[in-house]
């Protein structure tokens, strides 16, 4: 967390968990109340209040928001909850009961007006100032940019549209404002993210916007172009497969932006992939996979899977090995499946045993650390551009193009001590590893 010293500024303590887009939730939430002269500290002694961001998505995840909130009721006592743990305002409150407030996600809104209510503001017009970038709880030198909130899809295992509602896509100018002020600030690479990439702008029918005296559509070609114009790195998210998105490639193709995207793929098989009510059939997902890198040969392919769903047979998950051998992806994730509150595949018949589930994710992530492995050591005696992302007595760790932080490898570059975070260095790799590579300084 940022810390500001001021005796007399009312402070927040902060906890954020989930994925990356309830992480920008919080940062506009913390932005708002560091304009209004919050200060926002690292302890619960240090916080007149705690903000408890939480999600709920799946069950170990509703049971890490449940704790977090017993902890800091324990630790501070007052406190305020929100985000998607926060729809179900019942739950919270019968294991803690004593909360402040309960609201939903993206009710930003709701939420300061929750702290003003609990700790109100003292205005300071000295100190109430926050940079054009707004509070970030990532590293200065890389942010989250959320082009658009909910989803369209009704994917069974999935409860985003309740949760979030349908995609609400922002207009590309205000995109393109919001990551111009960030790289202004400092920000070397820009994480595009969403619940559906792909479908940006449908919802408003890919009207176009006033960018730099020009017109941009929202639209994710359109967006990533000009993204592509500001001098950071920019890394696509969740990125569905549709075919347009092979015009987004000839832009990796072109240096435009970062020759990487991440596709959440989730099965291969055809059976699965139905009963997960997911659009796409291993062989489509395949033949695009190849149309891809026969645009762009350097793009690395990130996605990830679910094992053990609903009804998956021995035959099924055999599928989907067969498509991880021939899809080569670079980067993966597995989950092993757990029902989630008011889904629909909760009701399916044929729960997989939670031994077999193991199994399963035991062999999928054998198999995808060996074709891992294959594919880094191709790295070695190339020349990369390494982002560092951090520095300590032994040397510099950093990533490539290849590797989105905190899911991804690192690039270990030993003895240089004398880079800073946000550096942007040329290395030769001289070893690899199942997941991560060594440099030196080329």
């Amino acid at each position: 967390m940022t810390k500001i010293i001021d005796k007399t500024a009312p402070k927040i303590g902060i906890i954020s968990l989930g994925c990356p887009k309830a992480l920008v939730d919080s940062e506009r939430i913390l932005t708002q109340l560091a304009a209004e002269g919050y200060e926002v500290v690292e302890t619960y002694d240090n916080a007149d209040v705690v903000l408890v961001n939480t999600c709920g998505f799946i069950d170990s995840a509703r049971q890490e928001s449940f704790e977090a909130i017993q902890e800091a009721m324990a630790e501070n006592g007052r406190v305020i909850v929100t985000g998607c743990l926060g729809v179900d305002e019942g739950a919270v409150r019968e294991v803690a009961p004593g909360v402040l407030s309960v609201t939903g996600p993206h009710q930003y809104e709701k939420v300061v007006q929750a702290v003003h209510d609990a700790l109100p503001p003292v205005h300071e017009p000295f100190l109430d100032l926050v940079g054009p970038e707004g509070m970030k709880l990532t590293p200065r030198h890389y942010s989250y940019l959320k082009i658009s909130e909910g989803c369209n899809h009704a994917c069974s295992f999935c409860i985003i549209p309740d949760l979030r509602g349908t995609l609400v896509s922002r207009t590309a100018g205000d995109v393109l404002r919001e990551a111009e002020r960030l790289v202004d600030s400092g920000v070397k690479e820009l994480l595009v993210i969403s619940q559906d990439t792909g479908a940006y702008g449908i919802d408003l029918d890919y009207a176009a916007s006033d960018w730099r005296g020009a017109k941009v559509k929202t639209r994710m070609l359109d967006l990533a172009n000009a993204l592509g114009d500001l001098g950071a790195w920019v890394r696509l998210h969740y990125v569905y497969p549709y075919p347009h998105v092979d015009d987004v490639v000839e832009l990796m193709a072109d240096g435009k932006i970062l020759p990487y995207i991440d596709v959440p793929f989730q099965h291969a098989s055809p059976t699965v992939l139905k009963a997960m009510r997911r659009p796409a059939h291993a062989e489509k997902v395949l033949e695009r996979v190849e149309r891809w890198r026969e645009i762009c040969p350097d793009i690395a392919i990130r996605s990830t899977f679910i094992v053990g769903f609903p009804g998956e047979t021995e035959e099924d998950f055999e599928t989907l090995l067969d498509f991880i051998e021939d899809a080569q992806l670079d980067r993966v994730g597995c989950f092993q499946y757990e029902n989630v509150k008011g889904a629909q595949a909760n009701a399916l018949p044929d729960h997989v045993d939670a031994e077999d589930k193991l199994s399963r994710w035991e062999r999928f992530m054998e198999l995808s650390q060996e074709i891992s492995e294959r594919k880094l050591l191709e790295r070695v005696g190339q020349q990369m551009q390494i982002l560092i992302d951090d520095v300590d007595e032994t040397g510099a760790i950093g990533r490539s193009y290849a590797d989105s932080p905190e899911i991804d490898g690192n690039v270990y570059l030993e003895g240089a001590t004398g880079l800073k975070p946000g550096d942007m260095v040329d290395a030769v790799i001289t070893k690899s590893g199942e997941y991560d590579l060594w440099g030196e300084l080329a």
